[in-house]
């Protein structure tokens, strides 16, 4: 799969039923997250019973947490709100350029 310039957005998840539900909600929020700008999406399952996490990870950098499920009730529209929002902080890390150049793009949907 080709990266896209502007980084990937991946999913930290269990692959337990008890929490599918959940994962459905993250994983709608961050695909359309990441339509909005571009960006790739990987799904990463484990075997046990974890959280839900999401990273922003742009080529070899470190991948940034940018989201955590609290094992709370959420709706997809307040997850991605949460990730649009943390990705327009990282917007103005001199780190992620790319971001800062889609900036306008991150706000104007919400």
């Amino acid at each position: 799969m080709l990266e896209h310039q502007n980084g990937r957005l991946l999913v930290y998840a269990s692959r337990f039923a008890s929490c599918e539900r959940r994962v459905k909600l993250v994983s709608t929020a961050v695909k359309r997250v990441a339509k909005l700008l571009k960006l790739n999406v990987e799904i990463i399952v484990f075997r046990e019973s974890t959280p839900i996490y999401v990273y922003y990870k742009n080529g070899d950098d470190e991948p940034i947490p940018i989201y955590f499920d609290k094992n709370e009730e959420s709706n997809m529209q307040g997850i991605y709100a949460t990730l649009r929002n943390m990705m327009f902080v990282l917007s103005f890390h001199p780190k992620y350029s790319a971001l800062r150049r889609i900036r306008k793009e991150i706000m104007r949907f919400s």
